[in-house]
Parts: structure tokens; sequence; C-alpha cells
């Protein structure tokens, strides 16, 4: 909003001229959703206390470990992520570009659902919420509706494509699939980070993690030089998603201020739904789905230790980990809560490397 209110009167007023760079207003995106998070954080949580009594409810069938030292926090902290984050996307970001509304939108659709899901776990003090069936075609519709849309707005050639990382001239066209794998993408991407959400700060980092790296990608991939000399599929527009990640991040930061161990505020699915569908809803925008696959490898892993879980479990009727996902069979081998998370901290960077070696290695 400031870009579209001030820089039209650059001539007049040169200081107005910085509101042109993407850097400028990322960097006042990150700080603003930071301040943001860091003035309603103690505000938002006092609220939380006094509606939750209890907090989170705890599942009875984890790590043992979690009654003791997870028990009264409140959840839905989601909330300072969001309202941080659109915020700062609206103040700082073109509003006029088409694709930070998709990215805005599918965001705030399923911090919605995630908002329900955690609303009936706190009232009926119980881990079940919203059923598995209805959270899945409330996810799939909103994500459908975010994929159509980014279709529209694409170049011709480029809206039922899929980019192949490592080869510089593939473009797979994917035609009616194209829209179904996007929902995959935005769905599967929501779902993984909400599966790793399961320890302080274990899921927020790699989020911003991963956030970084995309609004690296979002601003080349959007800048025809820099996507023409790394031979990168360049989407017109794409930038100003940058500024939407930049929030995304600052949000996240003031977020970890109060869920650095021992957590104060859980994010929920209120956050972790939210923030996984900003992420796979960047991918299709970007064109690199198959990227976001390597640079939130974590968060796959974490859901592969599941899937595997339970089809052995069906299969055999023994478990391949002692408790999936993955984090908590790492404490039930008894690794300590801060050892499992800055070990998969450390995984995450290593991912983002390798997945930002794709921008180069074609």
């Amino acid at each position: 909003m400031l870009y579209n209110l001030l820089f039209p009167f650059a001539d007049q007023f040169p200081a107005f001229n910085v509101f042109r760079y993407l850097t400028f207003r990322t960097g006042g995106a990150v700080m603003t959703a930071l301040v943001i998070s860091f003035v309603i954080g103690p505000w938002l949580i006092r609220v939380l206390h006094l509606r939750q009594k209890g907090g989170q409810p705890i599942r009875l069938d984890g790590p043992e470990s979690h009654l003791l030292t997870k028990q009264g926090t409140p959840t839905m902290g989601g909330l300072m992520i969001l309202i941080a984050l659109v915020v700062s996307t609206v103040l700082w970001a073109d509003i006029s570009n088409g694709y930070v509304w998709v990215a805005l939108g599918v965001t705030v659709s399923y911090g919605v659902i995630g908002f329900l899901d955690d609303y009936l776990k706190v009232s009926r003090r119980s881990h079940n919420g919203l059923s598995g069936r209805i959270k899945l075609v409330l996810q799939t519709a909103f994500a459908l509706a975010g994929a159509l849309w980014v279709m529209r707005m694409m170049p011709d050639g480029m809206s039922n494509a899929l980019a192949v990382p490592f080869f510089k001239d593939t473009l797979l066209q994917l035609g009616w699939f194209f829209p179904i794998f996007a929902v995959l993408v935005m769905v599967g991407s929501s779902n993984a980070v909400n599966l790793t959400d399961g320890l302080d700060g274990l899921a927020i980092v790699p989020v911003m993690i991963a956030a970084a790296v995309f609004a690296l990608i979002a601003y080349l991939v959007g800048n025809a030089v820099f996507a023409g000399y790394l031979q990168l599929h360049y989407v017109p527009g794409t930038g100003e998603l940058a500024v939407f990640l930049g929030a995304l991040m600052g949000g996240g930061l003031g977020f970890l201020w109060f869920n650095a161990p021992p957590a104060r505020v859980f994010m929920g699915d209120t956050g972790s739904l939210a923030l996984g569908g900003a992420l796979g809803a960047v991918a299709v925008i970007t064109k690199h789905e198959l990227v976001l696959a390597i640079v939130g490898g974590l968060f796959v892993l974490e859901t592969v230790s599941v899937i595997v879980q339970v089809v052995s479990f069906k299969l055999t009727g023994k478990r391949v980990f002692a408790m999936a996902p993955l984090h908590h069979h790492f404490e039930k081998k008894g690794w300590a809560e801060s050892t499992i998370v800055i070990r998969f901290w450390i995984i995450a960077v290593i991912l983002a490397l390798v997945g930002l070696s794709t921008l180069k290695l074609r």
C-alpha cells in the first residue's frame, strides 16, 4: 500500500523513490511484522490463557514428558503470525499484484481452517478437532481456487507447466492435471508443516528458512535480467512475493520469541496449516514446486515417517518407529527436546542450501 500511495510522488519527493526497490520493501515488511508480533504477542497470550482453560489438550498417548512440560500452554499462537503477516504485507507490497492476493488468500483461508480445528479441540478439551475429511475438503477447495486464479494470471505457455530442477529448458505441460498437482502441493505442504509442529520452535524455524529461500527465488524469477542469467523461467510479477515472505519471516521471528523453550504459546493448527499453505502457494506461483520438496525436505521426512508407520502397522501389526512423526521417535529414544530441535534445524539449513544449488546447477 505504501508503494501504491507514495511511489507515484517520487518525482516531487525523491525520497519516495526507495519504495520502488523490492529489497527495501522486503526489509520493511520483515521489521514491521516483527514489531507487530512483539507488540501484540503478550496481549494475545494473556487472552488465550483466559479463554483456554487448561491450554492445549495434550495427547495421553504422546511422550510422557509433554504431560509435565507442556500442560496448560495455550494454542492458536498462529494468530500472532497471521496478523503480523497480513498487516505487514498489505502495508509494504504492491497491492495491485494478483500473486500477493493469491498467497494471502491461501494463507488466511488455511489459517481459518486451523483456527476452527484448534477451537474445537480447546472447547471440547480433546485432541480431536475438525474431522480429517472436512479439513481435507476445505483445504482442497481453497487450494483449487488459488491454483485456478494463478493459472489465469500466468504468461502463455506457463499456466499449466511444471519446471524441473537442474534442467534449464524443461517445462512439462501438465494440461488439466496441473490444478490437481497444484492442489497436492499446497495441501501436502500445509499438512506436512502441521505434522512437524510438535516441539517448541521445531516447525517455525524451518518454515522461516524455507521462506527465506523462496523469497530469493521469487525475487530472481520475477526479474527478467536475473532469471535470464540463471536460466530460470521468468514469471513477471512474482518478485512481490519476496515482500510477502519477508513479512512471514518477521512474524515468525516474533512468534519464536514467545515459542522458544519453554514455550509460552503454541502456534497450533492456526499457524501450521497456514504457513505450510503459504509455502505451497508461493512454490506454485514461482514454478518451483519440486524445489519445495527439497528445501522443505524436513517436512517431507516427517510426513513420510507417519505414512510408513501407518502402512507398516496396518500390514504387519508392527511399528517401524517408536512413535510418529519422527521427532517423537527420538523423544521416545531419550533425546532431549532441545537436541532434537537444533539438529532438525541443522537438517533444514542443509536442505535449504541444496535447494538453492538448483538455481545455478542447470
